[in-house]
């Protein structure tokens, strides 16, 4: 690969927002850890919901002209890509089926879809306002 410096300027800024991501995603488990009544994976719900929210935001910023390309970069491959985490969500919703607690895997999923897709709307709708459009 034949990189310019400004290849390895992007590269490093999206490893590093991965690892701020990661550092996020790692504290909303702890917190919903604490906060957490049974068995149901709050943490994932929540990272992903709150990602969709952001990533759907940022892309409509960035449309808009308002995110650079390598902010829009930064912010969805880096630190939105080190945020959530769909494997995390597969195995803990087959976790659940593992363990016989069919409503709570059932209601993973359900949450997940509706409030990720959801968040995902209200991120457009506050691109679209913030951009003027």
């Amino acid at each position: 690969m034949n990189a310019t410096p400004a290849v390895w300027q992007r590269l490093l800024l999206v490893c590093a927002a991965g690892a701020l991501g990661s550092g996020a995603r790692f504290l909303v488990a702890l917190g919903a850890e604490r906060l957490r009544q049974g068995a149901f994976p709050a943490g994932t719900l929540i990272v992903n919901v709150v990602g969709s929210f952001l990533i759907c935001l940022v892309m409509e910023l960035a449309a808009a002209g308002l995110v650079t390309p390598t902010q829009r970069l930064t912010l969805t491959t880096g630190f939105l890509g080190g945020f959530t985490t769909y494997s995390a969500f597969a195995y803990e919703t087959l976790r659940c089926f593992d363990e016989r607690q069919w409503k709570l895997g059932v209601a993973n999923i359900a949450l997940t879809l509706v409030l990720g897709l959801g968040a995902g709307v209200l991120g457009l709708l506050c691109g679209r306002r913030l951009a003027g459009g």
